[in-house]
């Protein structure tokens, strides 16, 4: 399947027309040089092997994607079984990270057990463990959405299969019933037979907050990026997972903030709070150098918050 990168055009036009919107949205929304465009799949990459069409901000608010509203306006997260200390990210950890990116409410639900689930499971044939078939896990989330939930999303250490076609998937989540799930299996090195590292437990937990992100995002009806290098982008394997960034590009951050409508400095300040303080140097350069384009230095106070960070 052959993909082409989008032209120049065809990405700027995908963001969206920016006139009439308040200025800092309006620079956030203006790439620069901070975003890459999305580069030409490798053999085995997500887009070498799935037909993806694109969704432009203007095909986004066509169609009647999810929304948070005065009743349904929290995200919950949904362990499933226990968490082994040191072979997951901190759920409290992925808390706050949800969030600060999407600047709502987030709660962590008890831990249900998978044996009074019901869902079905099989053994990999090629990694010999045991996965948990997707679709079982959203028809049971669906049932389980609180009154007050815009999403709900399950987290759980079993390995994960969307169809018996499929080898795994790192996630997978409802574009409209609002649920979603994803694995911490195959983010361990030792799911692979290797050895932890040093920095195990940052992979670990940037891997987790990327995919976290991802599945949350979906459920706000945003479909797959193929425009810039996003959080959006799928991935097929885990060293394509691994090249995405956490960010979101202009075409999805756009889609986004017409959905909750947030401030979209003060979501780029609560992430730089969240970067800087678990160690995610790269992204907490990022985050402030894109603070600086979109808050300009008109007045020599617009960094006062900024500068108290860094």
């Amino acid at each position: 399947m052959d993909f082409i990168p989008p032209k120049l055009a065809e990405t700027l036009s995908a963001i969206g027309r920016t006139d009439g919107l308040p200025i800092t949205l309006k620079r956030a929304l203006d790439p620069g040089t901070d975003f890459v465009p999305i580069p030409d799949p490798k053999p085995g990459d997500w887009l070498a092997e799935h037909h993806e069409a694109g969704e432009t901000f203007d095909d986004f608010v066509r169609v009647k994607s999810n929304k948070p509203d005065s009743l349904r306006n929290k995200i919950y997260l949904q362990p499933l079984e226990h968490f082994l200390e040191g072979r997951s990210a901190s759920l409290e950890t992925l808390k706050d990270y949800g969030a600060a990116y999407f600047v709502m409410d987030v709660k962590i639900l008890p831990s249900l057990a998978l044996k009074d689930s019901k869902l079905r499971t099989r053994i990999n044939p090629i990694s010999r463990n045991q996965q948990i078939l997707t679709s079982d896990v959203l028809t049971f989330l669906k049932r389980k959405l609180p009154a007050d939930a815009f999403c709900l999303l399950a987290i759980t250490m079993e390995d994960l299969y969307p169809d018996p076609s499929w080898n795994f998937v790192f996630g997978q989540a409802s574009l409209w019933d609002r649920v979603g799930v994803f694995s911490f299996a195959r983010y361990d090195p030792a799911f692979y037979g290797q050895g932890r590292g040093k920095d195990y437990q940052e992979i670990l937990l940037r891997r987790s907050c990327k995919v976290l992100a991802h599945e949350i995002a979906h459920m706000f009806s945003l479909k797959h990026c193929i425009f810039f290098s996003c959080v959006l982008n799928g991935s097929n394997h885990l060293q394509e997972s691994d090249s995405r960034p956490l960010s979101l590009c202009p075409a999805c951050l756009h889609k986004l903030q017409f959905s909750i409508g947030f401030d979209v400095a003060d979501r780029y300040r609560k992430l730089l709070v969240f970067y800087q303080r678990d160690g995610f140097d790269h992204e907490a350069r990022w985050v402030s150098n894109r603070l600086k384009r979109i808050l300009g230095d008109d007045n020599g106070n617009n960094f006062i918050y900024f500068k108290s960070l860094i």
